[in-house]
């Protein structure tokens, strides 16, 4: 299964035991890839909730992404980072964190695409498939024909992010993406453990 396949993107309004639980009950339902996103915090407090779930993340095999911050990603020793369109660019990200470490770039729109065909990263994330309350500043909307699209004009893996929910899961799963990124479906769930079983299942049934 590909590392990508179930992609937790956690919620920065949670409070830090609300995010270690989340964490451990998504991992222990199947998430494969947990990325860390703090848009507000000072980066002390990024790296205090980041070292309380790394530990968990490296028990279970399952890679932490940090978002925009290389400097925290390597403070705490984390798998890789996720940058978007403002963020450091990614050439001197890649520079800064080595060969071995995952890098993965937000993608909005076919220029940005074409863009990373030639940058030294792993993975991209296409935002937004759907309108999401989550991501207000979001200019273009890929929809499923604009997915299929990117998955074959891309050579590398995409991770599909942006209102993605249990009702429309299956068909953004079937286009044959690499991976889906979900925020509130896990992290709002009353138990995100059932919740990843139950969204892992739905993906790979897609998939067949």
């Amino acid at each position: 299964m590909s590392p990508y396949t179930l992609y937790l993107v956690t919620d920065e309004h949670l409070s830090l035991n609300a995010l270690v639980e989340v964490v451990e009950q998504a991992i222990a339902g199947g998430v494969t890839m947990v990325q860390l996103r703090e848009k507000h915090h000072d980066v002390r407090a990024f790296i205090e909730r980041a070292n309380a779930i790394h530990p968990i993340c490296q028990a279970a095999q399952v890679p932490l992404i940090i978002n925009d911050r290389v400097d925290v990603a390597l403070a705490v020793g984390a798998d890789g980072v996720h940058l978007g369109q403002s963020d450091m660019p990614a050439t001197y990200a890649r520079r800064l964190l080595g060969p071995n470490k995952l890098l993965g770039l937000s993608i909005e729109s076919w220029k940005q695409l074409e863009e990373a065909k030639q940058l030294p990263i792993d993975y991209i994330g296409l935002s937004a498939i759907y309108p999401t309350p989550t991501k207000l500043d979001t200019q273009h909307h890929w929809g499923l024909d604009g997915l299929a699209k990117a998955l074959q004009a891309y050579p590398k893996p995409i991770v599909a992010i942006g209102g993605i929910r249990a009702d429309n899961l299956a068909n953004v799963a079937s286009t044959g993406v690499q991976g889906i990124a979900l925020v509130s479906a896990l992290c709002a769930a009353d138990s995100p453990k059932q919740a990843a079983q139950s969204l892992l299942r739905e993906i790979l049934s897609a998939r067949e």
